[in-house]
């Protein structure tokens, strides 16, 4: 075997392969053509003498041996951005990237405002942020894909570790003149007497809010569902009866600009939540993202 193959354009191409599923779509993302895919994928497989892929009907997934290569690749490009971040320090941060995975709760309004302070003195820093569904978050950071995770925790994830974990409680959110919105607490009990506002029905929210609605024979009816979290809180900050639910950090700049009101539930399940900020265990992350780590827990403790 001819180990000289694993550092040259195959792996590259390997790589978009597994990333997309497909060599039409891994070609497309490259600029190439879908044969030239093929054939580096071919001699990949020659080279090691092993298949890589399961070929199905909808498309290639990476075998035992693929999922191998995998890893030593993502291996591979986090040593080489761990270096050219540290080159990068001794420019004083002015160079790097940082990539993150976070839920959409955060990723509307909390982590674009933290990200700016963090370019007022680190300029040259490029972030790359994408929002996927939380089982989805705890994946991205184990399979080197992002190098920070912002989620809210279920079970313990093997791989990674916990930067930090902070009490996120669910808050119920209304407009500035809902009839609930100067009492110091509401039960479920009282809001589901509203329209609501809420999430699809495979959100971690929305599943929170039905076990605790099903232990207390609760029942409700939405206004709106929408898996965008900004769309849910400009519409009851427009002023009707209904609401939605947040976490005060994901709210944060309504809550300042007292576009909405935030009143804290009384039930137990609503406020057994945690915000997460998850790392690749046993990384050395580069400089930039070190940074960003560090700003990041900062700003969440910052809020009590």
């Amino acid at each position: 075997m001819h180990t000289r193959v694993l550092q040259e354009t195959a792996v590259r191409y390997f790589v978009e392969v597994v990333r997309t599923g497909s060599v039409k779509e891994a070609a497309l993302k490259l600029n190439v053509a879908p044969s030239a895919v093929s054939r580096q994928i071919a001699r990949l497989e020659q080279e090691l003498d092993t298949l890589l892929f399961e070929r199905r009907a909808r498309g290639m997934v990476p075998n035992a041996a693929g999922e191998l290569l995998a890893a030593h690749a993502s291996r591979q490009q986090q040593d080489i951005e761990r270096v050219a971040s540290e080159i990068g320090a001794l420019r004083g941060l002015r160079a790097g990237s940082v990539r993150i995975a976070s839920t959409g709760g955060f990723a509307a309004d909390f982590l674009p405002t933290l990200i700016a302070t963090f370019q007022q003195r680190h300029g040259g820093i490029l972030f790359h942020l994408d929002v996927f569904p939380q089982g989805q978050i705890a994946r991205r950071v184990r399979d080197g894909e992002a190098d920070i995770g912002i989620t809210l925790s279920a079970l313990p994830e093997l791989g990674l570790r916990v930067e930090l974990r902070h009490p996120s409680p669910v808050l119920a959110i209304m407009g500035t003149r809902h009839p609930l919105a100067q009492q110091r607490h509401v039960s479920l009990a009282q809001v589901v007497e509203h329209p609501l506002a809420l999430p699809p029905k495979d959100s971690s929210l929305r599943q929170l809010l039905d076990i605790s609605c099903s232990r207390q024979g609760l029942r409700y009816a939405p206004a709106l569902v929408s898996n965008h979290a900004d769309t849910l809180a400009s519409f009851v900050a427009a002023g009707g009866q209904a609401i939605a639910f947040y976490g005060e950090i994901s709210i944060r700049t309504r809550l300042l600009a007292h576009a909405v009101a935030a009143v804290p539930l009384r039930d137990r399940e609503m406020n057994e939540r945690y915000l997460e900020v998850q790392t690749l265990a046993g990384r050395n992350l580069p400089e930039a993202a070190k940074a960003f780590v560090q700003h990041l827990v900062e700003a969440i403790r910052a809020t009590g």
